[in-house]
């Protein structure tokens, strides 16, 4: 969780305005991690607004979900997201949690459903849940996997990145920028940079938007920042096939409420293309971004929200398709 997500009920309230398929085989549990319990989840459609909008620019709306869980209270403050190919997804909290469920898509490949959930606690380096330590040790807010499947995890307020082995056993510390970060507006972004090695991946700091290129053998070295609009922070970060990458940003204010962007940057750092979501679209503190390639060319980005453990906000997954203009360039 983050500043930018921390929201008074009044401010809240004011602000936002929300408006089957074949049998899948069974969830293999996390390498890293130990297999959590299984528990039912309840996923409701949601639309994109009222009006039944379902494109923006060159994004098509492909579905999305409010989940939540009869079988945990613990199923909230979801940070980041990583999808699989196969559909298999796994997010981290903000309370030490590993959320892992199945994606279900129709026939037209629209986000319909998810299954198979899965929720295992985080443990730190003593192989005890971070959670058992408090929020200050278990703030959970990125996630990656490296090459040879081991898991990256970074957590704010004590800033750190976990490495969780493929084949198991308990974390370890792996390089981190060389930074202060504000208090609770750490490392938000993290991803795996497959375009600069096996052992590489990106860091991207919610304050600034700075970022890091970090290497498992090497340590980090600062990149680019992100060219985000007045008031917004990065939450996440997904490298692009061809050496480009997404930035997920989010903003908030009492006069405006919450406030998403998704900028498509190129390798040479140009903006291709930005989605940006706003009160009376269906809207909420997204912190978690993944992005996979469509079989008839572009890209599909899944967008996940943090809903601080609030009655006021909801658990949202939405799904957007995206193609490029003919000319490569913002429509």
């Amino acid at each position: 969780m983050s500043r930018g997500g921390r929201l008074s009920a009044g401010a809240l309230a004011a602000a936002l305005a929300f408006t089957a398929c074949t049998a899948e085989p069974s969830l293999p549990p996390a390498r890293p991690l130990a297999a959590g319990p299984h528990i039912k989840i309840q996923a409701r459609p949601v639309y994109l607004s009222g009006q039944h909008i379902e494109r923006i620019g060159a994004f098509v709306y492909a579905g999305g979900l409010q989940l939540t869980s009869p079988d945990t209270p613990r199923l909230h403050g979801l940070s980041d997201l990583k999808v699989w190919p196969d559909g298999r997804l796994a997010s981290v909290s903000d309370e030490g949690d590993v959320f892992e469920g199945r994606l279900v898509l129709d026939r037209a490949g629209r986000l319909v459903g998810l299954d198979r959930g899965q929720l295992s606690p985080l443990v730190g380096e003593d192989a005890q849940p971070l959670a058992a330590r408090g929020k200050q040790e278990s703030d959970a807010e990125g996630l990656a996997e490296l090459a040879d499947g081991s898991w990256l995890v970074s957590l704010e307020r004590d800033d750190r990145i976990l490495l969780y082995p493929a084949h198991g056993g308990p974390p370890r510390r792996a390089p981190s920028p060389v930074a202060v970060f504000p208090d609770n507006l750490g490392m938000e972004a993290l991803a795996q940079d497959p375009a600069d090695g096996p052992d590489a991946y990106i860091v991207g700091g919610e304050a600034d938007g700075q970022t890091w290129l970090c290497r498992l053998a090497s340590g980090c070295t600062a990149s680019a920042r992100v060219a985000k609009p007045e008031g917004y922070g990065l939450t996440a970060v997904a490298p692009l096939p061809g050496g480009g990458r997404a930035y997920l940003l989010r903003a908030f204010s009492l006069l405006q409420g919450v406030r998403i962007a998704l900028l498509i940057v190129g390798p040479d750092g140009d903006v291709r293309d930005e989605l940006h979501l706003a009160a009376p679209l269906t809207v909420d503190n997204f912190e978690g971004l993944a992005a996979l390639p469509l079989r008839e060319g572009g890209l599909r980005f899944y967008l996940i929200s943090d809903d601080n453990f609030s009655r006021l906000q909801r658990t949202l997954l939405l799904a957007f398709d995206w193609r490029p203009p003919p000319t490569g360039r913002k429509p």
